[in-house]
């Protein structure tokens, strides 16, 4: 059968329609509080305040007595009842610099019942507005018109509050990890950032205090991130002298994975590579590596990456690879698969430039423990600097050793999250960044392949909304090595790869599913003891930061998938120059598929679509494994179309509520009559929504005003049998006459995930394979906003601002003698481009 023919995607321009956006009423969620006296409530909470102020007043009394730094507040811990909720908004009064610092859960390890704690900081002065709350709830006659106490969720949810301790600002989960009494670790100081003060204020605080404080910073909506060496007493110190403390957090070792084997390879597969590049040295297009520095000598890497381009972090640390990782990395983000460069006779392209930052040092240095997020973000900007005008994909896959925040955000994913999304960048400038999972390294969890995925967490910085964060799967299960002749492959072939790490048994759901796709990664053998071991026939052959010694060496795991997803992105932005990098991330987890093997291995009822399977392997094998044909081309019966577009999510006008502003209906330029004739033909639609949001992190209960994502955007499918007027009425408010409802439904059942499974993080994506009659009728798509901290934060300036997307959708038959594609492109009059 003759090749199909490719085309290039249409790209679509004012194919929206603008309208005004409102969300739905909405009513408020029933909170679980539960029965008070409140005579004997009040008393019990005014008893507590007054002990917590007295010991508080000692304090600063004695503190004064001895020449110590002193703070005007106090940091006060609020405890509710186990298993019940508490009004954690109402705990901050703004009016009054009342502030909530942060909010934690605690689970007791016999009766499992979580109780919810929160830390609060108030001024001195201001003592007697919380009474006041107290002293209200008490009186009837300060009763609520409906004949509830007045201030009663938030009073008859606090089951106790205490002067607040050092555990107070630590998460439960990272409480062991609090330093010693005298002996020193590197701890992130998450600040509140009231003004441009409070890094002096607290840096000249942290030298009168005796404590190391770090020249780089984090900076976050009302969050300041610094990194600080104390130890227990320090940190209590700390507490008693500053008022801008909101939590501690244990500052992150980093971990490598790599791997070196004899040398299987021979010099002269390098000289006939080199002799068949083709390097197209006018590319704007880039792979910027952060890693361990690129020996840039190599035959192979030579030719697009040069001397200009190899930078560090630390000036004093060298640019040159002092481990072999980064230039492992290289080789793959330059050539993908460097095995079938190799085994080909044919011109190899080289359409992009390969840059390298090192944010590592060698094993003779010491890193001076800075905040990963600011090495990170500073390591960008180097390359920038260099190379101003490069469309750059960032490569990094190096992680924290730990997995301790389970989705959480932390500190440096974050930074990530602000350096994609432009947050802090004068000209909000947006960046793809591609991160790996993080690996299964133990031997001992390879044995028990593939429970040992499940509950093995995607590690720091993985959890990054707008990352694409890429896993491993393997097809890899051929084995040569004679000594091996009596071992099996541990996974299957298109099998999960035993190295890859998962979201699935992060507790809290409303975390993104990570990963996002997952890329070969290796395999690793067993023998008939059980013993496993990795080898070479089960890895990635790439280059070597030795070549005096050999030119090859293997790669495996969640760092090789990471270097070959910059490649598939370089070779997309190639091809396509205009395409943002909301549309890169887009396309690749758009042509991403799940295969037979993973749904045999991961889905109870393979055979049948059940939306809580689906989301369930989302978390494990995200949306499958990219095709770079698909992410790249259309074929005749396989159309693509892409949106990016710029909408304002909310509105503030002067005296007036925050409020939804926009949204865009796309009426999609489907073949209607081709789809029409094919009747109750069976084929695929597929709709991505890809943005990046700006990072509001910092425990405080992630939730309501502090939602972490500053906004939050959805889609919609119009159904077969809606009018596009229907449509617009069943998810948009604002279009609505007087006292009318939406007589006409969604119709969830017909998509594969669903929005439960998919409505998360920043990037959404989800397939309906139906027939092309119905599929015929469904060319409208609703984008619409979901609140965020751009809204309930109002006051910090972001409301009114722009957000960007880009919406991809495509529709696909396996009837190769069907042409979707060229009835659009006339209609568009799009040159048909082979």
């Amino acid at each position: 059968m003759a090749e199909q023919k490719r085309y290039p995607h249409i790209f679509l321009k004012d194919t929206h329609e603008t309208t005004q956006f409102t969300s739905p009423k909405s009513f408020p969620s029933k909170v679980n509080l539960p029965f008070r006296n409140r005579e004997k409530h009040s008393k019990k909470l005014r008893r507590a305040l007054d002990t917590a102020w007295r010991q508080a007043r000692l304090l600063n009394k004695h503190r004064k007595a001895v020449a110590l730094p002193t703070r005007d507040g106090v940091y006060l811990e609020f405890q509710g009842k186990a298993d019940y909720d508490v009004v954690i908004r109402s705990l901050e009064d703004r009016r009054s610099n009342i502030r909530l610092l942060n909010v934690r859960e605690e689970k007791d390890k016999e009766t499992q019942k979580v109780t919810t704690y929160a830390t609060v900081y108030i001024p001195t002065d201001k003592r007697k507005t919380f009474l006041n709350k107290i002293r209200q709830y008490a009186d009837p006659n300060e009763d609520t018109d409906k004949g509830r106490p007045r201030n009663g969720p938030l009073i008859e949810g606090i089951e106790h509050l205490r002067l607040a301790v050092l555990e107070s600002f630590w998460r439960d989960d990272e409480k062991d990890l609090i330093p010693g009494e005298t002996t020193a670790a590197w701890c992130e100081a998450w600040l509140l950032h009231e003004n441009d003060d409070t890094e002096h204020q607290f840096r000249a605080l942290a030298r009168q205090l005796k404590i190391d404080c770090d020249e780089g910073t984090l900076t976050f909506p009302e969050r300041l991130v610094m990194l600080i060496q104390a130890n227990r007493r320090q940190l209590t110190e700390l507490i008693e002298a500053s008022p801008h403390i909101a939590e501690f957090r244990r500052a992150k070792e980093t971990a490598l994975y790599w791997i070196e084997l004899p040398n299987a390879e021979q010099t002269q597969w390098v000289r006939d590579l080199a002799s068949r590049l083709s390097v197209d040295e006018r590319t704007k297009v880039s792979v910027c590596v952060l890693d361990t520095g690129v020996n840039n000598g190599h035959e192979l890497l030579q030719p697009i990456l040069s001397d200009d381009d190899c930078q560090a972090f630390h000036p004093d640390w060298g640019v040159n690879d002092h481990n072999s990782h980064g230039t492992l990395i290289s080789g793959l983000a330059a050539y993908g698969d460097l095995q079938k460069a190799l085994d080909s006779k044919q011109t190899v392209t080289l359409a992009h430039k390969l840059e390298s930052v090192k944010i590592l040092p060698s094993g003779d240095k010491q890193n001076d423990s800075e905040l990963y997020g600011h090495i990170t973000q500073q390591a960008i900007s180097l390359a920038e600097i260099q190379a101003p005008d490069r469309s750059r994909i960032i490569c990094m896959a190096i992680t924290a050793k730990d997995k301790r925040d389970r989705g959480r955000p932390s500190s440096w994913s974050g930074a990530i999250d602000a350096v994609t999304s432009g947050y802090n960048d004068p000209n909000e400038q947006r960046r793809l960044f591609i991160v790996c999972a993080g690996n299964v390294d133990e031997p001992d969890d390879w044995k028990d392949y593939p429970n040992s995925n499940l509950t093995d967490s995607i590690h720091d910085p993985g959890q990054s909304w707008n990352a694409l964060v890429v896993g491993a799967y393997t097809e890899k299960t051929r084995l040569t090595d004679a000594d091996l002749k009596d071992h099996h492959p541990i996974a299957s072939k298109s099998g999960l790869s035993p190295f890859s790490t998962t979201s699935y048994i992060w507790e809290n759901r409303r975390w993104p599913a990570k990963p996002d796709v997952v890329m070969e990664g290796g395999n690793v053998a067993i023998s008939p003891g059980g013993e496993p071991t990795e080898c070479e026939d089960l890895s990635l052959l790439s280059t070597y930061h030795l070549p005096s010694v050999r030119q090859f060496s293997s790669i495996n795991a969640t760092s090789a998938a990471c270097a070959q997803a910059a490649w598939m992105a370089a070779q997309i932005q190639t091809a396509y120059p205009e395409a943002w990098p909301e549309t890169i991330r887009g396309l690749i987890v758009h042509s991403a598929d799940w295969t037979e093997q993973m749904k045999q291995d991961f889905l109870d009822h393979p055979e049948k679509c059940i939306k809580t399977e689906f989301a369930d392997l989302l978390r494990i094998c995200g949306y499958g494994v990219p095709d770079l044909a698909r992410a790249r081309e259309c074929a005749a019966n396989s159309l693509t179309l892409i949106a990016q577009e710029t909408l304002q999510p909310f509105e503030k006008n002067k005296g007036k509520s925050p409020h939804a502003k926009d949204m865009h209906i796309h009426e999609i330029p489907w073949p209607v009559e081709v789809l029409r004739d094919l009747g109750e033909t069976e084929i695929k639609l597929r709709i991505t929504l890809s943005y990046f949001v700006e990072p509001g992190p910092g425990e405080v209960g992630w939730k309501d005003r502090y939602r972490y994502p500053s906004h939050a955007l959805r889609f919609d499918l119009i159904s077969p049998n809606e009018t596009p007027e229907q449509f617009r009425i069943r998810i948009n408010k604002a279009a609505r006459e007087d006292g009318e409802k939406s007589d006409t439904s969604s119709r969830t059942d017909r998509w594969t995930i669903g929005s439960n499974g998919r409505d998360l993080g920043s990037i959404h994506s989800d397939i309906w394979t139906g027939t092309a009659a119905d599929i015929a009728e469904c060319h409208y798509v609703g984008i619409y906003p979901v609140t965020g901290w751009w809204k309930e934060r109002h006051y910090l300036g972001f409301c009114n601002k722009q957000a960007r997307y880009s919406l991809i959708v495509s529709i696909s038959t396996p009837e190769q003698a069907v042409d979707l594609y060229t009835p659009v492109a006339v209609k568009l009059k799009v040159p048909i481009e082979i």
